[in-house]
């Protein structure tokens, strides 16, 4: 093979060609075949795939309807090949790529970020608290998740999952939205905090993360009011330790505090690491390979850390797939038989151990996930939708989507460049009560009800197109005014990068207010209940307009209703885990416009991203 052919060079950027060049100048290996090898590995990774299957390397790309015209080297050729490189090397080597055993090639940053989370979960999965809770902790316990309903007969996996924390110095908490994730987590901090009063030990030092700005406000917001919940149960022992809860919730970069400008580079690291006891983190499948190797490594080495996310949502926008690979993604798991025995002790009575349990602890002890959702319920179209979505059934899914029961329906897919006038009529009914809205913390509060939801950000069906038809739409049915101007009143504002000076973080969102004889300023919320702060438009880090957003901003938010936008028929956007997220975004009503054949290639392609992660957790049990 002389270069790449032309149908891999349709797979790169000038950043590929780039990287292969410039590292077989500096490794003086000019070879075709390692050349072609940098490339593809630097495609893959750009694509959000941690390395280079050399078995199998256009698995990577599967989803762009790759054509080859020649075939790519044999692989056992190309691996002895890529040995002999000066650029390859082993674990002690220093060179910039990595061959591991099982022929998955690595940059050597990432081979490093993948050993180094490999390694520390492994660890931490060993680190438990055995022996029997008090007999008070116990109980209280018990009493959290107490229900109105009587007792099914049914394993509470709530209780399971903040029975499992207390035990676990390292547990994750995933389920779909409503499952109490959140409500789970508070329990457990209510728990920790009564364990240590019991036993005369000082109360946990806890820190509240989030990949984001808007999903740590989510955070804060769903703790302060669970923490509200617990109060009004009139519990006792809960109610001596919910004031020393903290509800304050910061994002992950703020917290590990990032120096200057890098955003590799952190003052709290395995030097330096956090202080804390008790580290909890929201939406945990948005957090890269690379981000959470640096969560790791400032963890302090006995501290309880706490993961809560869905592993079925959209992966992290970098590389990697941490959580799916965390919990074996569509695999299963089942609590190891010591782990199961330790819960009959705390619940009383003898549990339904499965009869494939691992015989010996591992990190399957430490992976709970949640099953009955509190907020859809079992007849909800949006549950239905969501579950056949998630299961990868597609006809089953496209049902629920035309059974238009008020809560789900579909619409024809968009003109292209323009709106529908579906879209155009729910645009001016959803977004009029916030615009006729003159106090800030009233549009705030309206225009988080509503939102459109993009598959993509460019393209005749992107958010970009999207905000702009949306804009027109407004302006003509009066609702809008001066839309030629940039700070136009009522303009939503997403925020894209996190300013840690003014306090703005990426996916918080405000709204531009116009007063006469004042210059223009952006609300946001600000800290308690209707407290807004308004900043002025010439502080804003990076933003967007916001009527339409892409699927991947719209994580960790919630909204009553929500329109979804797919990619047209062919887009490799179109995915299980684009349109679950989409999906489960709304509370009370999802359309989808889209048209079949879209709909149900979505719902069949799942998002599968190249790593050794999955198989260094879970490879032996």
């Amino acid at each position: 093979m002389n270069g790449a052919s032309a149908w891999v060079e349709e797979l790169l950027e000038p950043l590929d060609r780039h990287l292969a060049h410039t590292l077989a100048e500096l490794g003086h290996d000019l070879r075709p075949e390692v050349r072609l090898a940098i490339q593809l590995l630097s495609a893959a990774v750009r694509r959000g795939h941690v390395c280079l299957d050399l078995h199998d390397p256009l698995w990577a790309f599967r989803t762009e309807r790759v054509a080859p015209t020649d075939p790519l080297p044999p692989p056992a050729e190309w691996m002895r090949a890529l040995r002999e490189s000066p650029l390859v090397g082993e674990d002690p080597d220093d060179t910039p790529l990595v061959l591991d055993r099982a022929g998955r090639l690595y940059l050597r940053r990432y081979w490093k970020y993948e050993r180094q989370v490999a390694e520390e979960l492994a660890r931490r999965a060993q680190l438990c608290d055995d022996g029997p809770l008090p007999d008070s902790v116990r109980e209280l316990a018990r009493e959290l998740f107490h229900r109105e309903d009587g007792n099914t007969g049914e394993l509470d996996w709530q209780q399971v999952a903040s029975l499992v924390a207390l035990r676990q110095r390292f547990c994750v908490i995933t389920g779909g939205p409503g499952t109490g994730k959140t409500y789970s987590v508070a329990n457990v901090l209510v728990l920790l905090f009564a364990l240590a009063q019991e036993r005369r030990l000082r109360p946990p030092r806890v820190e509240l993360l989030a990949p984001t700005g808007k999903a740590a406000a989510r955070l804060a917001e769903s703790l302060a009011a669970n923490k509200k919940k617990i109060e009004e149960r009139g519990l006792p022992l809960a109610a001596q330790v919910l004031p020393s809860i903290p509800t304050e919730a910061k994002t992950i970069h703020r917290s590990l505090g990032t120096r200057g400008e890098s955003a590799v580079s952190f003052y709290h690291d395995a030097e330096n690491p956090l202080l804390a006891d008790v580290i909890v983190v929201d939406e945990a499948s948005m957090i890269d390979l690379g981000l959470m190797a640096h969560l790791l490594a400032a963890v302090p080495p006995e501290a309880r850390l706490i993961l809560l996310g869905d592993e079925y949502q959209l992966a992290s926008v970098e590389a990697g797939a941490v959580l799916g690979d965390i919990c074996n993604l569509g695999a299963g798991s089942s609590f190891s038989v010591s782990q199961w025995r330790w819960l009959e002790q705390q619940f009383g009575r003898t549990l339904p151990v499965p009869g494939g349990a691992p015989p010996r602890p591992g990190l399957w002890d430490c992976v709970v996930r949640l099953r009955k959702n509190y907020r859809y319920g079992r007849e909800s179209g949006i549950g239905r939708l969501a579950e056949a979505v998630r299961t990868g059934n597609a006809d089953a899914a496209w049902e629920a989507v035309e059974s238009s029961d008020g809560t789900v329906s579909k619409a024809p897919t968009l003109p292209l460049w323009e709106l529908s006038e579906e879209l155009a009529v729910a645009c001016r009914e959803r977004f009029a009560p916030y615009l006729r809205a003159r106090d800030p913390a009233q549009r705030l509060e309206q225009f988080g009800t509503y939102r459109v939801l993009s598959g993509n950000r460019y393209g005749p069906n992107g958010s970009l197109v999207l905000n702009r038809a949306i804009e027109r739409e407004l302006a003509q049915a009066g609702l809008l005014a001066n839309v030629t101007e940039r700070w136009y009143d009522g303009r939503p504002v997403l925020v894209t990068e996190n300013n840690y000076w003014v306090r703005l973080f990426n996916g918080d969102l405000g709204i531009v207010m116009v007063a006469a004889n004042q210059e223009p300023r952006v609300a946001f919320p600000g800290a308690g209940s209707n407290a807004v702060r308004l900043v002025a438009t010439g502080r804003l880090p990076a933003h967007e307009t916001a009527f339409a957003m892409t699927i991947h901003k719209s994580q960790g938010s919630e909204f009553d209703h929500v329109e979804v936008v797919l990619p047209l028929p062919g887009s490799p956007l179109l995915t299980r885990e684009l349109l679950y997220t989409a999906i489960t975004r709304a509370k009370k009503s999802v359309r989808v416009h889209a048209d079949e054949a879209a709909f149900k290639e979505a719902v069949r392609r799942r998002t599968e991203r190249s790593s050794g992660l999955r198989d260094a957790l879970w490879g032996s049990r």
